[in-house]
């Protein structure tokens, strides 16, 4: 491989290495992208991915890929109010779930909302769980893959954090009743609520809350939950009595390092878990972010073992924006993700797209990645890859938290 193709080598081109880009689609000009895709196959055989926005004033935006090549805006909705975000979204079947947070507490609407998009250009509101309330931003983050039940990242109107940042906990509602949502579990981090009879826990320096984010949950462990809970490490719960969720272990990386775990991926025949921390400082003022992995041999015990390779800081810290770690594909249950234990493929915003061979866990290697120019109208002049989903087709779809939209990719690896 020549030199000037080894992304560990680039100093500032774009870079496509074992990737190949098929397309982009800025979605009209709303291309800022959030943190939730999810891939359908509608009643007519068209391939639709669904994208969450990261702001106002779009919600969602269901896009044709069916011919990843020329991807197609089939529909685009729009949010309720301007003080809102729809981040986070997940799908089972023809049933879309929706998060809705709010700039600030006590501010509405701010929850769970279900569509029905069996027809893809006539989303309908199936149901409105109401999360809204005096101490509550409402949903942050959701896992739906069972089309039973949705676990998610809320706050509540009954709760009140020991600290403000601390407002969003582990809630589980049932839809098996999609018209009527029920509530049938919470958990929260000991010392987060007002109500706890422990001390909260320590601030860290950069202090961005000890709240739940990401809340996976796999049919190979249905009675398992791997909660990412931000400055607060990274939990296994057993969630067999669902009214009762209980941690079975916690794992940790902060302090020394700056907070924010984000995602946990078991890989169940490998007795592995992938955990990512998010890079939420621009210039890199939080470095390292980074991919790690985990010993799972025992549950009780995770054990870091290695991290995904980054490029050198300075290689990318005044690119504009943030690098690091954000999301990683996350093996998602059902019939359109692509499922992998030797592949990690992660976005680390001005960083791109990067992917990973962890045949050897102690020795993960960089195998390609994908980082394109600045974005038109990118307000910080640089990409920043938010997501990443791959479907069972090996077809790769990321998008850009500002302005950048859709981005289909071949890997050629």
């Amino acid at each position: 491989m020549p030199a000037a193709s080894n992304p560990l080598t680039q100093t500032g081109e774009p870079i496509t290495w074992n990737f190949k880009l098929l397309a982009q689609n800025d979605l009209g000009g709303f291309g800022g992208m959030g943190e939730g895709m999810a891939v359908q196959i509608a009643k007519d055989g068209r391939r639709i991915i669904w994208l969450a926005h990261e702001s106002a004033p779009k919600n969602f935006t269901g896009v044709d890929v069916s011919d990843p090549r020329h991807p197609k805006v089939v529909v685009q909705t729009a949010l309720p109010q301007a003080h809102m975000r729809s981040n986070s979204l997940e799908m089972t079947g023809d049933i879309l779930a929706v998060a809705y947070q709010t700039q600030k507490t006590g501010q509405q609407p701010a929850g769970l909302e279900l569509f029905d998009v069996s027809v893809p250009e006539k989303p309908r509101s199936i149901s409105f769980f109401d999360c809204s309330g005096a101490t509550s931003r409402g949903v942050h983050q959701l896992w739906f893959c069972d089309g039973e039940y949705v676990h998610m990242a809320s706050g509540a109107p009954d709760f009140k954090p020991s600290n403000p940042l601390d407002d969003q906990f582990y809630r589980c509602i049932d839809v098996r009743n999609p018209a009527k949502p029920v509530e049938v579990g919470r958990w929260w981090m000991p010392g987060t609520s007002a109500t706890d009879n422990v001390a909260p826990p320590p601030r860290h320096p950069l202090d961005k809350g000890y709240r739940a984010h990401n809340t996976n949950v796999y049919p190979d462990r249905p009675d398992r939950l791997y909660l990412c809970y931000i400055d607060g490490g990274m939990f296994v719960m057993d969630i067999k009595d669902k009214a009762n969720p209980k941690p079975i272990s916690h794992w940790t990386n902060s302090p020394p390092y700056t907070g924010f775990m984000h995602t946990a991926v078991p890989l169940f025949d490998r007795n592995l878990m992938l955990v990512t921390d998010e890079s939420t400082e621009n210039s890199a003022k939080d470095w390292p972010k980074l991919i790690w992995v985990l010993d799972m041999r025992d549950e009780t015990h995770p054990i870091s073992i290695a991290t995904c390779p980054l490029p050198p800081v300075d290689a990318y810290a005044n690119r504009g924006g943030r690098f690091g770690a954000h999301n990683i594909h996350e093996n998602t249950p059902g019939p359109t993700a692509w499922k992998s234990d030797q592949i990690v493929l992660g976005t680390f915003f001005n960083g791109g797209l990067r992917a990973y061979d962890i045949s050897n866990p102690y020795q993960p290697k960089e195998v390609a990645a994908f980082v394109p120019p600045a974005p038109k109208g990118s307000p910080v002049g640089a990409i920043q890859l938010n997501d990443v989903y791959v479907d069972e087709r090996q077809i790769v779809y990321t998008m850009d938290r500002f302005s950048g939209g859709l981005y289909t990719l071949e890997m050629d690896f």
